[in-house]
């Protein structure tokens, strides 16, 4: 078993990892009935997906003792009705100036991040945006 969720009520779950005990609680959304004072188990879906491609890459860039410390994704969901589900899925990587990497490098790790057993299984359907703002190259 990986993990147990808890309904505790007023449309919150508490979501434990059975190996380290980490928790995690969910809110429904504030468009949806909930108090949206946590991540929904949609958010947590998109999140997902962006934790699961930066996992992926630092592998790659662990591989060339390349620091990836402080790269940021913003992670924008979009809904859809009728039935109500994740329409979409934008996800915006920013990388620090001081990171140093060729093209190469940016290509290879660029699509190790598309490898990532979570977009290998979110559904067709749903639309993916993938953007990645490297530092701006100097030329001289």
């Amino acid at each position: 078993m990986t993990s147990t969720v808890v309904y505790e009520g007023n449309l919150r779950t508490v979501c434990t990892h059975l190996k380290s005990g980490s928790e995690i609680e969910t809110d429904a959304p504030t468009d949806n009935q909930g108090k949206g004072e946590r991540f929904s188990p949609t958010d947590l879906v998109a999140t997902a997906l962006g934790s699961c491609m930066l996992t992926i890459m630092g592998q790659k860039a662990r591989d060339w003792n390349l620091p990836l410390e402080g790269v940021k994704i913003e992670v924008e969901k979009i809904m859809k009705a009728d039935p109500r589900r994740i329409g979409g899925i934008n996800l915006t990587f920013h990388f620090p100036d001081t990171l140093e990497v060729d093209e190469k490098q940016k290509t290879i790790l660029e699509r190790a991040a598309h490898t990532c057993p979570v977009a290998y299984s979110i559904h067709p359907d749903i639309e993916l945006k993938v953007v990645f703002n490297w530092k701006a190259v100097e030329t001289v």
